[in-house]
């Protein structure tokens, strides 16, 4: 049976300790390495890696990470609130003439 492990930097260790969920804890210096690590060991199927661990990692590898590895890998969201939007001027324009708010993702 394939087992699941979480890749999360320290503020994160006791949430899932708790719960008895395997954990390896990473700075974001050296989460790629532990990343290919974790997905080295033959027992695991599913690795799931801290979104703000994973920020300096380029998209190209770790899409090569994934496409050579055969089990899945899913990246947390990160706990931390997003800025807020800032409504774009063609969103203005587009609800003062129809009266609606629409939310345009580029």
């Amino acid at each position: 049976m394939k087992r699941i492990e979480f890749i999360t930097p320290s503020d994160a260790e006791f949430g899932f300790s708790l719960t008895g969920v395997p954990q390896k804890i990473a700075e974001a210096a050296d989460a790629e390495e532990v990343l290919t690590q974790t997905m080295a060991e033959p027992n695991i199927g599913l690795a799931v890696v801290d979104e703000r661990l994973i920020t300096g990692v380029p998209d190209e590898r770790l899409r090569e990470l994934e496409h050579s590895w055969q089990g899945i890998f899913l990246i947390l969201p990160s706990p931390e609130k997003p800025p807020p939007e800032v409504e774009d001027y063609a969103a203005r324009l587009i609800r003062r003439a129809i009266g609606y708010h629409v939310r345009l993702k580029l």
